[in-house]
């Protein structure tokens, strides 16, 4: 499930056909209706995009969108939400979505918690870990998902049943992060914040190939728990 051209599986791609699945895409913002139906998948990714999780007036496929996630959690579909797809996946689960106390875009440390030390997905980032982040809302799951990993700012991961959450953009490639920076004029809050551009692209070209390693080892991780 994509949102925008700019926005798609990235690295993830190379590690689901990588590992011999096939990956369909629907872009939940042009396209009515999913190639499939969603319950008949056998895993589903639910990727970020620049529309903020309460804008359903400017943005009315979120409503539909964020019902696909409540029947794919119910039906204990395997899921990996990021960024926006985790907002969602949390409104989705009964939970709520709030601005963050400041927007996330950059560089920052995540930590786990010490359930994220043991979870399958994430325990291999123990203790922390360096992401790339683009986001001005938080999730704020129901009390029964599992928080796994943090910022000073907001929650950062957590699992519920057999989906996991991540608000960090462990799927970006190279190309769509320097076109994110490039295009931080678009976002109001990039703006807000006095985004530096250049100095953005000069914290990302030494850390954005290892951050994409990162990247596809924790979607294989994930196609891993899904087919068990």
């Amino acid at each position: 499930m994509v949102h925008q051209d700019d926005a798609g599986p990235g690295v993830f791609t190379t590690a689901i056909e990588g590992g011999g699945h096939e990956l369909a895409t629907w872009n939940v913002a042009e396209e009515p209706e999913p190639p499939a139906d969603p319950l008949g998948y056998d895993a589903v990714v639910c990727l970020g995009g620049s529309a903020h999780p309460v804008e359903e007036e400017t943005y009315p496929w979120l409503g539909g969108e964020k019902d696909v996630l409540a029947a794919l959690l119910a039906a204990e579909v395997p899921l990996l939400a990021v960024c926006l797809g985790a907002q969602l996946l949390a409104l989705a689960a009964g939970g709520t979505t709030a601005r963050a106390v400041e927007p996330e875009i950059g560089w920052f440390e995540v930590e786990l918690t010490a359930d994220g030390n043991e979870d399958q997905l994430l325990a291999p980032l123990a203790p922390s870990f360096e992401a790339f982040e683009w986001h001005s809302y938080e999730c704020l799951p129901p009390t029964e998902a599992v928080p796994l990993a943090r910022t000073p700012a907001c929650l950062q991961a957590f699992r519920l049943g057999r989906a996991h959450a991540i608000q960090f953009h462990a799927e970006v490639s190279e190309a769509d992060a320097r076109h994110w920076i490039d295009d931080y004029r678009a976002d109001p809050d990039a703006v807000r914040i006095g985004v530096e551009p250049a100095a953005l692209h000069a914290e990302t070209a030494p850390r954005i190939g290892a951050f994409n390693v990162l990247g596809a080892a924790l979607c294989e991780r994930w196609l891993d728990l899904a087919a068990g």
